[in-house]
This record gives C-alpha cells, sequence and structure tokens, in this order.
C-alpha cells in the first residue's frame, strides 16, 4: 500500500533517485489557503545538505502544485504535489545491484517482487518521506487554524539525553535538540562518529497540545493504534510510545493513572490518549530510529546468486538518520490528527467537548 489515511488519503510515488517523487492528496477540505511557498520551511527541515551532520545530498525541494488548488485555495478536488530529483548519484549504487546491504529492504524487496531499484534505496529511501511532510503541511495548516498545534523534538543520540528541555531552543540548532549548551558536545559527538565510518540510534518526541476530547475510535481506529501504526511506516523506526510506553512497566497502577478533579488531570502518562480516544490533553508519541545501515564499513553478506560476499557501502549517507526525522514525525502526526477529525466530524458533527474545563 503507497496511501495513507481514510478520509485525508496521501498516496506518494516516486524513488530516491527516479526524475521526480510526488503524491496526490483526496479528501482534502476545500477553503484552505496554501501557496508553493508555504511548503519551503517544513521540506528545508527535513533536507539532507544542510550541515556536515547529514547526507551530502543537496535537493531544491521545489513544490509543484499540480491540481486541487484555484487562486491558492483548496478545491476540494484531490491536490497533486510533485518535486523534482536534481542530485542524484546513482552511480555511486552500481556496484551494490546485485549485492544485498545487510540492515537494508534489499533482501526483502527482491524476494517480494523478484526486482529491486538498488539507486538510492529506491522507494525504500527516506526520500519518499518528503512528500509526507509536503502533505503535512496542509494538514498542520488546516488543524491550526483549530486550535490544534504540532512539534516534536530530539530526545536522544545514541547515549546522549538532553540535560534540560527548553522549546525555543528547538528550531535553532541542526539537532532540533532542546537544550542549547548541549549543541556543541553533540557536533563533537557526530564529527567523531562521521570519522569512524559507523552510525547511530536516535528517538524523536512529537506532541499536539490543543487536540480536543473524542478524536479516535474506541476499537479499530484507535488514535494510538494508528499513531503507532504511522510512526511505524517511517523507514528506520523500531519502535513507538505513547505517553509513558515502556517506563509504564515499572509503575505502579496508583502512579501511571492520570487523576481527574473539575480543573482537569493531574498527569498525562497516558499520553493524552484513554482508550483508543484523546482526552483534551497534550498527545505524546516517542519514536525510536535505528542506525543507518549504510556504512563504509565492511560486513558479511550474500549476492543475488547466494555467494558469500563482503558489502561495502559508498555514496552519501547520514550517520544518524534521527537528525533529520523531527518533521518527518510531526507529519505523520498531522496526518493522522487532520484524518481522525474528520472521520469525528462525520460521525459526531462539530459537538464540543461534554465537559470543557476536563
Amino acid at each position: 500500500m503507497n496511501t495513507f489515511g481514510q478520509l485525508f488519503r496521501v498516496t506518494t510515488f516516486g524513488e530516491s533517485h527516479g526524475p521526480a517523487i510526488g503524491c496526490v492528496i483526496d479528501g482534502c477540505p476545500p477553503g484552505i489557503a496554501i501557496a508553493p511557498e508555504e511548503f519551503a520551511h517544513d521540506l528545508s527541515r527535513r533536507a539532507t545538505g544542510k550541515t556536515r551532520h547529514t547526507s551530502a545530498r543537496h535537493e531544491a525541494d521545489e513544490i509543484e502544485i499540480l491540481s486541487g488548488v484555484y487562486e491558492s485555495v483548496t478545491t476540494g478536488t484531490p491536490i497533486a504535489l510533485l518535486i523534482r530529483n536534481t542530485d542524484q548519484r546513482s552511480k555511486d549504487y552500481a556496484n551494490i545491484a546485485q549485492q544485498f546491504r545487510p540492515g537494508h529492504a534489499d533482501y526483502t524487496y527482491w524476494q517480494k517482487y523478484g526486482i529491486r531499484d538498488p539507486r538510492g534505496g529506491g522507494r525504500s529511501s527516506a526520500r519518499e518521506t518528503t512528500m509526507r511532510v509536503a502533505a503535512a503541511v496542509i494538514a498542520k495548516k488546516w488543524l491550526a487554524e483549530r486550535g490544534v498545534h504540532v512539534r516534536g523534538h530530539l530526545a536522544q543520540i545514541g547515549e546522549v539525553i538532553p540535560a534540560g528541555h527548553d522549546w525555543s531552543v528547538v528550531e535553532d540548532n541542526p539537532f532540533f535538540w532542546p537544550h542549547a549548551a548541549q549543541v556543541p558536545e553533540l557536533e563533537a559527538y557526530m564529527d567523531a562518529l562521521r570519522k569512524s565510518g559507523d552510525s547511530v540510534g536516535a528517538k524523536v518526541v512529537v506532541e499536539a497540545d490543543g487536540v480536543p476530547p473524542g478524536w479516535g475510535e474506541p476499537i479499530y481506529g484507535k488514535l494510538d493504534g494508528e499513531l503507532a501504526a504511522a510512526m511505524m511506516s517511517i523507514n528506520a523506526v523500531k519502535g513507538v510510545e505513547i505517553g509513558d510506553g515502556f517506563a509504564s512497566v515499572a509503575q505502579k497502577g496508583s502512579e501511571h493513572r492520570d487523576a481527574m478533579s473539575p480543573n482537569g488531570f493531574a498527569s498525562n502518562h497516558a499520553g493524552g490518549i484513554l482508550g483508543g480516544i484523546s482526552s483534551g490533553q497534550i498527545v505524546r508519541v516517542a519514536v525510536a530510529f535505528k542506525p543507518t545501515s549504510s556504512l563504509r564499513l565492511p560486513v558479511d553478506s550474500v549476492d543475488v546468486d547466494g555467494n558469500a560476499i563482503e558489502v561495502v557501502t559508498t555514496g552519501r549517507h547520514d550517520p544518524c538518520v534521527g537528525i533529520r526525522a523531527t518533521p518527518i514525525c510531526e507529519a505523520m502526526l498531522a496526518l493522522v490528527l487532520i484524518d481522525q477529525a474528520l472521520r469525528h466530524r462525520a460521525q459526531c458533527g462539530d459537538v464540543g467537548p461534554v465537559h470543557p474545563r476536563i
């Protein structure tokens, strides 16, 4: 499947080294003011080539709006967005066309389809996520008009965790890191990692403030279930937590349950979701990214004929894919929320919460 969502449906297409990547958004509400330049900010946040800590590939990522927008306003008809690929270096992958890179989708794509595009990983490349971020620009705008705001930050790189938290500094450094004093430490850490030829994993935390109670479904289509599936659909993601997540295992029930009063909730261990439905609190999701598998360090593998080989991956790769994953995770949170909001409105109308104070 290459389509995400039920009412707000996003279909992405294209490969890492193909002529272009794109998406079609179906079910977008009409009347949203949108122009090509509005996509630039979030696409730039996701892009490679901006710092030495990401892949050196540098794409312009200029959006072409092909349909669904008239006089800078969405019409309710399918919106087609296109970005031309301009900085491919397919020759970097010529030597692995008949090899399987451990940790990549090479082997599984080959087993499923009997053919694969080895150039930059083809469809399994993180390049595909560009169009998710583009689609979410529209979703974020619609949500913001209703008081729902999505944001995120990097919460861990390897063994390094933030020594403090200040949302105001997250956008001021290339790591989306919430503690400015640690940025030099992270730069030195990544420089040493890159020189060693190795890679490391990361954790991203995203949250949505202003989500009203009531979004989500009680059994199938749970808000947390769809968030987990959405985050797991991102390349290199190996774990998702809602609220306290795995830390809940060590908590007592008396600690984990979020006490309530006429003035609201006393805590938010549940991450803003109860029984698959939003509670009106901040919706919080943590996402774990595995280390990059494309390394110049040799590793044992096999080729398409089953022969033992040694693989060394060349080309331009991220030593930590999580560094630029924050806007991608924000995008998936926004896309889930707009879809759930439209589904809630279709069934229940725009009925407000029964107890607005809570």
